[in-house]
């Protein structure tokens, strides 16, 4: 039973950068691809960057050039560098596999200021 916890959100102000992080307790990142998503007051849950198994990146359009994702498997530890914040990127932040097959964990909020 793999659990999925997130960290690392706040309040930041438009231009402000955060650095989340997903820790898993299995070594789920080096057999699955995985992703960030995230789920803003009355929209659906998006999935805002993934990476593979073997390490290659996809972002949606609205975050690429602003977010990255990375991972240590060694460490079992997913990660979201967010800079150049904008307002339109509060939401809960989650981490799930491509499909997400593991229970959802509580998220991490992110709240971005003008």
């Amino acid at each position: 039973h793999v659990q999925l916890v997130e960290s690392g959100g706040g309040l930041v102000q438009a231009g402000g950068s955060l650095r989340l992080s997903c820790a898993a307790s299995g070594s789920i990142f080096s057999i699955n691809t995985m992703g960030w998503y995230r789920q803003a007051p009355g929209k659906q849950r998006e999935l805002v960057a993934r990476i593979t198994s073997g390490g290659s990146t996809n972002y949606a359009d609205s975050v690429k050039g602003r977010f990255t994702i990375s991972k240590d498997n060694a460490k079992n530890t997913l990660y979201l560098q967010m800079n150049s914040l904008q307002p339109e990127d509060t939401a809960v932040y989650y981490c799930n596999a491509l499909p997400a097959c593991y229970g959802w964990g509580q998220g991490t909020q992110v709240t971005v200021t003008t």
